[in-house]
């Protein structure tokens, strides 16, 4: 969707038509005490565990389990993308990080108190909304644009592309999402592609590694949408941006345009243009006294670098030095 939007935001009447299609259903204005504005554009990018495209036969089949942890289900995945003058940037958010949920209504109307528990919680308790006030809240960043894929995007999108190629170091077998793959580059269907970005339990990292295979994902979904494959076949190209824009949630400021700069920058990144990395970690294994066991974030080096994303400034944290304090996993 990356270029091939663009080139079609050009036509007046399939702009409209995309424009029409997006769900707007997160207020980022209407959140509380938000950071001011920062230099750059940055992107909340959320996959959750929505199912409403996908029928109970197709649930079962694509390994989705249950979907009744809260009103708003589960997201796998939380990224932050910077889209700077020092190069783009993406950072992932494990889900299990261990923050500061902010004080909220609940879909009942029910008043909640502050909270210290999974970021994924956030999601599973107010959505999209709560997921970026939280998200603010602990990194004080200013979000700009919120995008939400569900189960029925990652498995729909792909598919409408002809698949997507991914490229493995090695072996990944997860009989929980049905991942079985083997070391090397592959073509993978939507239903494969799923498989992939839910694998967890193969390695110790467990959610930190399903990240990086978060992030490979999206930058094959880039990268494919900009394949004459695609661009030249209206068929695929339209069926493609069908699906990609029909199951996307956003905020109401979004437009196809802001999609299209998102979609490119993570195509950049995975060019080598730009920074990809996870947020700076003390603890991958912290033991909580609510939430079971959580990832920790080292704090200092974090603030660094949301201060640097905050003000558009070179990005000095790399994943090596990020995570230097991780023992294990």
């Amino acid at each position: 969707m990356t270029l091939a939007l663009a080139v079609l935001a050009a036509s007046v009447g399939t702009y409209a038509w995309a424009d029409e299609k997006l769900d707007r259903t997160v207020n980022l204005g209407a959140l509380p005490d938000q950071p001011p504005p920062g230099k750059g554009t940055t992107y909340l990018i959320a996959g959750s565990d929505d199912r409403q495209n996908l029928t109970p036969q197709q649930q079962k089949e694509l390994h989705t389990g249950s979907d009744d942890e809260g009103p708003y289900g589960n997201s796998d995945s939380m990224m932050l993308l910077h889209i700077g003058s020092d190069g783009d940037t993406l950072v992932s958010l494990p889900r299990d990080s261990y923050v500061t949920i902010p004080a909220f209504s609940g879909a009942d109307g029910v008043r909640h108190p502050a909270t210290t528990n999974k970021l994924n919680a956030a999601f599973s308790l107010g959505g999209g909304q709560l997921l970026a006030e939280t998200v603010e809240y602990n990194t004080g960043i200013h979000v700009d644009h919120y995008a939400e894929i569900g189960f029925g995007g990652f498995v729909g999108l792909v598919d409408a592309l002809g698949g997507v190629t991914l490229c493995l170091d090695r072996p990944i077998v997860d009989q929980a999402s049905g991942a079985d793959f083997k070391a090397g580059c592959q073509k993978l269907d939507g239903r494969q592609s799923l498989e992939l970005v839910r694998e967890r339990h193969q390695e110790a990292g467990q959610d930190l590694s399903r990240m990086a295979n978060q992030q490979k994902f999206l930058a094959a979904i880039a990268h494919q949408a900009e394949t004459p494959s695609t661009l030249l076949n209206p068929i695929r190209l339209y069926s493609a941006l069908d699906a990609g824009i029909g199951t996307l949630r956003v905020d109401k400021n979004t437009t196809p345009y802001d999609l299209a700069r998102m979609f490119l920058g993570l195509k950049g990144i995975s060019s080598g243009g730009g920074h990809e990395l996870t947020v700076p970690i003390a603890d991958a294994n912290y033991s909580t006294p609510n939430a079971g066991d959580a990832v920790l974030w080292n704090m200092t080096r974090a603030k660094a670098l949301f201060r640097e994303l905050q003000n558009d400034q070179p990005i000095t944290i790399g994943n090596n030095d990020a995570n230097s304090d991780l023992s294990g996993g």
